[in-house]
């Protein structure tokens, strides 16, 4: 099973605003983001095979609500490295997930469930109401 990491879309008001920015950097080239360190757990995240690699989980208002599958890692400029992603969005079921700075591993049996073919994100609760209900504990 692979393993999947989850990071705050800075910046990133909405679902839609987040998928608008990965298309505009997608037409410029390869999308990544880089980071201080590569993940010690590095090669349980991209697998040794096509389909067995894990995704960056996306963080909106507290809540987990998309993932963009990780290619590869690879080098960046001044040292760093680079989380290379697919640009494209997979929308999952949004669960209630605490900000956090970075990027933190998250195991496959614990990662949302992708939103089924024909499923719109709109069809699914709220990103607002998931986190209300979150912090009332009810889900």
């Amino acid at each position: 099973m692979p393993l999947h990491l989850t990071k705050v879309a800075f910046g990133a008001t909405s679902l839609d605003h987040l998928a608008t920015r990965l298309r505009e950097r997608s037409a410029d080239g390869p999308v990544f983001l880089t980071t201080r360190y590569l993940p010690k757990r590095h090669a349980d995240i991209v697998g040794a095979q096509a389909d067995a690699g894990g995704s960056l989980f996306w963080i909106i208002k507290h809540t987990l609500v998309a993932r963009s599958p990780i290619l590869q890692f690879g080098e960046a400029e001044g040292g760093r490295v680079a989380i290379h992603l697919d640009p494209a969005l997979v929308l999952t079921e949004g669960r209630p997930k605490r900000a956090h700075q970075g990027w933190r591993y998250l195991e496959a049996a614990d990662a949302p469930a992708d939103l089924g073919e024909g499923v719109l994100a709109g069809d699914a609760m709220p990103v607002g109401l998931i986190g209300k209900l979150a912090a009332l504990g009810l889900i």
